[in-house]
């Protein structure tokens, strides 16, 4: 969640006290001019009008709250959402890994290339050398039968668009982006 949309449940919260306060001073005097007048709303306009104010205020003020609820449970779904997909996603590349049998250090250089950092990145955060990421990552390559990082990167797009079960074995064969274009253009739309 990024700080502005964080702050805006607290911004909304803030206005909604300042209103209910602004109510509670408004209801105390409608209350008070009226036992003080005698308050007979056909004979007063200003005390009828003061007083309808008031519950257009306080009206608002519900409607306020209300969408207040809305938006902080929308968060609280979307937040849910994006943890159930990053842990989709997490067991699919797991189970993809798993699938090619790649060795543990392997795994660390495809996870990082998935981050999308490069092979100087890499090799300085695994603390070795960038022939060695290179060697990995072309292991990775050939065990998987991808043509290099887009493809790779391409691969597990395509798994998470496809609404594949993490369960599920991977699928073997090439992604879209490995098919010849005679290939492509033979696959139909939906």
């Amino acid at each position: 969640m990024t700080p502005q949309s964080s702050e805006r449940p607290i911004i909304l919260t803030l206005l909604i006290a300042v209103q209910l306060i602004c109510t509670a001073f408004f209801v105390v005097d409608v209350i008070f001019d009226a036992t003080e007048a005698g308050w007979n709303p056909v004979t007063d306009p200003e005390a009828f009008l003061e007083g309808s104010m008031v519950l257009c205020l306080a009206a608002a003020i519900w409607v306020e709250l209300r969408f207040l609820l809305r938006l902080l449970r929308h968060n609280a779904h979307l937040e849910q959402q994006i943890s159930l997909a990053t842990g989709a996603f997490h067991e699919i590349v797991e189970a993809q890994f798993s699938a090619w049998g790649l060795t543990g250090s392997e795994r660390d250089v495809a996870m990082f290339t998935l981050k999308g950092m490069t092979i100087p990145e890499i090799a300085e955060l695994r603390g070795s050398a960038e022939g060695t990421v290179k060697s990995h990552l072309n292991a990775i390559y050939r065990k998987a039968g991808l043509s290099g990082r887009g493809a790779l990167l391409s691969h597990f797009i395509e798994e998470l668009m496809s609404g594949a079960d993490p369960q599920d074995p991977p699928r073997p064969g090439p992604t879209r982006m490995q098919m010849t274009s005679r290939q492509v253009s033979g696959i139909t739309t939906k």
